[in-house]
């Protein structure tokens, strides 16, 4: 659990996350007692896990909901041609019965047929959000993962990003996983913007190439705001992070000043 002397990152976020084991929590928490480094880094961890978990859409598959499917099908009424027979009068006469049994039997037919396709699209359209519903979890599931690697991973960056020269009111935080492209930031004290603008975050790379815009965001009433694993290219190395102020539809190019800035640490 631990390399020598303190708890590993992925301990440390599995135990956030509530899924260590009975005994691997008592160990972690008897560590903390007498590690305040480890202590402090599972209280920065748990922040950005409650962060990113609030900009995070869930969608849970309804409880129940494969067994409830599966016992419709097995209580659907199975369809009898016999039941379906109509009956009709009996004649005097048995040469005029037997003009009306094809027409009888092709009526039975008939209202068969329509039952069945009525029933076999009801069960599509529940197959069909069945399907839907499958889907959007192992979504969810997948980018819930990517999160945790992001945060988790040794060679992530964790940055501050401070306002220049000002007084340091607005400040954000990213981290950054270059192999991947992931990145996660967050912004607090960001002040309000006229409509016609929005606040547009950039990587700069660490080869002196052009800057890669990260994605736009407007501050809530708070002033906070995130963005959350935009999509950006694999395996660009960062010097620093920026962010402008641009038009409401964003710039390919960082427009000055850079309202906040910090340096990409070393992996």
């Amino acid at each position: 659990m631990t390399d020598g002397t303190h708890i590993a990152l992925e301990d440390l976020a599995q135990f956030a996350m509530h899924s260590a084991s009975e005994q691997e929590a008592a160990a972690i928490e008897a560590h903390f007692e007498q590690c305040p480094l480890c202590r402090a880094e599972f209280e920065k961890l748990s922040t950005e896990l409650a962060m990113v978990a609030m900009s995070v859409d869930q969608h849970p598959l309804p409880a129940g909901a494969r067994e409830r499917f599966i016992d419709r099908i097995k209580a659907a009424p199975k369809t009898n041609s016999q039941s379906s027979v109509l009956a009709m009068p009996q004649q005097k006469e048995r040469a005029a019965f037997t003009a009306w049994i094809p027409w009888a039997l092709a009526a039975a037919l008939a209202l068969l047929a329509v039952t069945m396709g009525v029933r076999i699209n009801s069960l599509n359209r529940e197959m069909r959000n069945q399907s839907r519903q499958i889907a959007e979890f192992a979504a969810t599931e997948s980018r819930a993962q990517q999160v945790l690697d992001v945060l988790t991973a040794r060679e992530s960056q964790h940055i501050v990003l401070t306002a220049g020269k000002a007084a340091p009111v607005p400040t954000a935080r990213a981290v950054y996983l270059p192999s991947r492209g992931g990145l996660i930031f967050q912004a607090s004290n960001m002040g309000p913007l006229p409509e016609s603008k929005t606040y547009e975050l950039w990587v700069i790379p660490a080869d002196g190439s052009a800057p890669i815009p990260a994605g736009l965001f407007r501050p809530d009433a708070s002033g906070s705001a995130s963005i959350v694993l935009p999509p950006l290219p694999p395996g660009v190395a960062a010097k620093a992070f920026g962010v402008t102020i641009e038009r409401a539809e964003g710039s390919s190019t960082p427009t000055a000043p850079i309202i906040l800035a910090g340096a990409a640490s070393a992996s």
